[in-house]
């Protein structure tokens, strides 16, 4: 299954409208967003952004992040999935999810604690018909990795999504939040994916299937 997923769009209207021309091209059969749609936006702009998606008619599936409101977590939008502590199929490949992010002294719209996303985590994996081969999606990185260090040295992941990942393997994680921590790295068997901000013209590109996956950084 071909998929083209995107991070820390933060309200940037034209790289979602690139994103999704580029969807076209590279004929990609799913859409995931890794949170940040907008930049401290409301509900209704975050909705307006995310019908830009569903143009091509491809499943959407996304988490919210910690600069997107709360209520995102209800939109109510056909082809749209919110994947926060759920569970979902498509192209034979199941996915789950968790969004926000632990609390950042930036006290920013959805943070949540590292105990309700563990249990958030816990649900989603608890709906899953096979887990063999599954795909997690998560706004903040795991913990200790290269994907959540920040520019000062400091490794800000939530714990909770480290400690899942260790105790379920999924196949692969794509993340987000820290924008400057673009790249590739692995937990065990697990391979995680920060494909970088999409509002700096960043995406990733992957193919999974058959317990395999193949993926490729882009710029827009």
């Amino acid at each position: 299954m071909k998929l083209i997923v995107g991070s820390d769009f933060h309200g940037d209207e034209l790289m979602v409208e690139r994103f999704v021309a580029r969807a076209e091209e590279e004929h990609a059969e799913a859409i995931l967003i890794c949170g940040d749609i907008t930049n401290f936006g409301t509900l209704r702009e975050a909705t307006r952004l995310l019908s830009l998606f569903t143009r091509l008619r491809l499943p959407v599936l996304f988490v919210p992040g910690n600069c997107d409101p709360p209520s995102l977590l209800g939109v109510d939008l056909e082809g749209v999935r919110v994947l926060h502590g759920e569970a979902f199929s498509t192209g034979g490949v199941p996915f789950i999810g968790v969004g926000g992010s632990p609390p950042t002294p930036f006290h920013t719209p959805f943070e949540i604690r590292e105990e309700e996303i563990m249990a958030k985590l816990n649900h989603a994996a608890s709906r899953l018909i096979d887990d063999e081969g599954f795909v997690l999606l998560s706004h903040a990185p795991p913990k200790g990795t290269r994907l959540d260090r920040t520019r000062f040295g400091l490794h800000v992941g939530s714990r909770s999504v480290r400690r899942f990942i260790e105790e379920r393997s999924p196949l692969i994680v794509f993340c987000g939040h820290i924008h400057e921590a673009r790249g590739e790295d692995r937990i065990g068997e697990t391979m995680i994916i920060n494909p970088g901000p999409a509002r700096h013209g960043d995406y990733a590109s992957a193919t999974v299937g058959g317990g395999e996956v193949h993926v490729e950084f882009h710029s827009l």
